[in-house]
């Protein structure tokens, strides 16, 4: 874990009030692997005070980059940032994916894309090449994403919610036929996105093929010091009891670790 003042290099509005935001960061883009993230200070002050958590989504060099929606004040800050302006950033933090054995299957939905283009990336670094599954709320959504996804030149299918690109519906539903083509095979799943989405992944993929969630939760401090990013353990033999800490046992997590809530 590192903490650092780095220079922002680029700060670009991708559309549907989505940025992706590159920051000069050598020492955490040496350390960094897929599906870990970092704690950003947003603003100069003490408002607002805590920081705020971001999947790294892209390393490239001495670069790492965040994609990130302006929702509160915290991304609201973040939009406003020029390149040659500093951040203060902790990282990187968390567990990340475990690369498993092709074929593998990416499914992410909104802004829980934001992981698995790094996944995909460290994939094609070594030799796996992996279908992806996309999904958004609309196309401008889809579109602020998607253009990335396509450079990697991966299989790739996408939906949006209401049909104003690619398949019409949630993009869950690409995801039995795709698995079941063949039952000789073990896919190995990796998901992140909305709950319900990650939910009825778990429950698709539940004692038939390996799945990895990224689990997304509200997070004070990234450090497991204030213990608030929990989640509900299926086993309750796991060490701690019952709850599980998004920060330190996750973000990743395989999906059966997990008791789902409807």
């Amino acid at each position: 874990m590192i903490q650092v003042k780095r220079q922002i290099i680029l700060n670009e509005s991708l559309g549907a009030d989505i940025y992706r935001l590159s920051i000069q960061a050598p020492e955490i883009a040496a350390a960094a692997q897929a599906g870990q993230f970092i704690m950003v200070k947003a603003g100069m002050g003490f408002d607002p005070l805590l920081r705020r958590p971001f999947s790294i989504h892209q390393v490239e060099g001495d670069e790492i980059r965040i994609l990130f929606k302006r929702l509160g004040k915290g991304t609201a800050l973040l939009s406003k940032l020029n390149a040659g302006e500093r951040l203060d950033i902790l990282g990187p933090l968390g567990n990340a994916f475990t690369l498993k054995q092709p074929p593998c299957c990416l499914i992410g939905g909104g802004m829980g894309v934001a992981p698995l283009l790094f996944l995909a990336q460290t994939m094609l670094s070594r030799g796996i090449t992996p279908h992806i599954l996309l999904g958004a709320r609309n196309k401008e959504e889809l579109m602020a994403f998607l253009p990335a996804f396509q450079a990697l030149g991966c299989p790739l299918q996408y939906a949006t919610d209401d049909g104003s690109m690619g398949q019409r519906g949630f993009i869950i539903e690409a995801l039995p036929p795709l698995l079941a083509k063949d039952n000789k095979v073990k896919w190995q799943v990796y998901s992140c996105g909305p709950y319900p989405m990650m939910r009825a992944v778990a429950a698709i993929c539940h004692s038939k093929w390996p799945c990895q969630v990224s689990m997304e939760t509200m997070m004070a401090c990234g450090i497991s010091a204030c213990l608030g990013c929990t989640v509900t353990a299926r086993n309750t033999n796991e060490k701690g009891g019952q709850y599980l800490h998004v920060c330190q046992d996750g973000p990743v997590f395989a999906a059966d670790r997990i008791e789902w809530k409807s």
